[in-house]
């Protein structure tokens, strides 16, 4: 079994007083760990949930370890456009600067199913919901330079049970062909890469960084669409655990340090990954960074189209 990846301590312990941060999904897992933390180091931290009242119970139970975090809640879903633009004029009336956009929030392996604005449900929370929301909030990020960018991607952009990565640009929302959901996982998760890789060479010479990560595979609600999270949480959990499954706070480690290296902006659009399952074994270790063994991963042409697609797809 391969050794967990973590973030260099003394980085956790650096003053982000001065610093505001967004993160997705912030009411459990990965995402929630991510917010204390920040919290904890002094940052501003704003919770983009679907559920108010999660995030309160969020920020309920963080609080109750850092009584001094600075933590706000705002509606954010991202299968809604409407909403992304919501919460982004919301921030707008409450924040003047943005160091952090942590687009972590997700879905995987879901039934077959379409979002608010008619886009297949993974591809469209996965990625559109939050190449949105980093669209409008670009202005803002480079306002408030330097900046970070962080797309919570997975070693499933790779190969997902089998499934290679790509995005079917004939096809995105699986209309015409048979729908299969990890087909369709891999297709966002390889998303989120080549979104940051994009981002990256747009925003040369900017000073906002962007990058992806894989966290590892966690112990989450995420695969709560293929075991349940009872059944992964109380009967499997030793043997997941065995297996190579983490807890979240090992799963943030990769965000963590995408977040607080100084290395990191020498190295706009890498793809930082935590120890994962990739088509080639040796790979297996993971990497900050790492070169995904997908080749699609590295195609800049690719990267660049889905980009153009995804503007005309929001509404940009």
């Amino acid at each position: 079994m391969h050794k967990t990846l973590y973030c260099d301590a003394a980085l956790l312990r650096a003053d982000l007083s001065e610093k505001t941060v967004i993160i997705t999904g912030a009411n459990s897992g990965i995402g929630e760990v991510t917010a204390r933390q920040l919290a904890q180091q002094g940052a501003t931290v704003v919770l983009g949930c679907r559920d108010p009242a999660l995030a309160q119970d969020a920020i309920k139970r963080i609080t109750k370890e850092v009584p001094s975090a600075r933590l706000e809640t705002i509606p954010l879903s991202l299968s809604s456009m409407a909403s992304v633009r919501a919460f982004v004029a919301e921030f707008m009336k409450r924040h003047t600067e943005l160091h952090l956009l942590i687009n972590n929030a997700g879905v995987m392996n879901t039934p077959q199913g379409k979002t608010e604005d008619g886009f297949e449900t993974q591809l469209g929370v996965n990625h559109l919901g939050h190449f949105l929301l980093t669209e409008l909030l670009l202005p803002t990020l480079k306002q408030s330079a330097p900046s970070r960018i962080i797309n919570v991607s997975s070693a499933f952009h790779d190969r997902a049970m089998g499934r290679p990565g790509d995005i079917h640009f004939d096809d995105l929302f699986f209309e015409r062909t048979k729908y299969d959901g990890w087909t369709a996982y891999a297709q966002s998760k390889l998303a989120n890469v080549l979104h940051a890789r994009e981002l990256a060479r747009r925003l040369e010479g900017t000073g906002v960084t962007a990058v992806s990560v894989h966290p590892g595979w966690v112990r989450t609600r995420l695969m709560r669409h293929s075991v349940p999270t009872w059944l992964q949480n109380w009967v499997l959990r030793p043997l997941l655990s065995l297996s190579g499954q983490l807890e979240p706070w090992e799963g943030a480690q990769a965000t963590l340090h995408a977040a607080l290296s100084p290395e990191v902006p020498a190295q706009a659009g890498a793809f930082f990954s935590q120890t994962g399952i990739y088509r080639d074994k040796t790979k297996n270790g993971g990497g900050f960074p790492f070169r995904s063994p997908n080749p699609k991963a590295h195609d800049d042409a690719k990267a660049a189209r889905l980009y153009d697609v995804s503007r005309r797809l929001v509404g940009l």
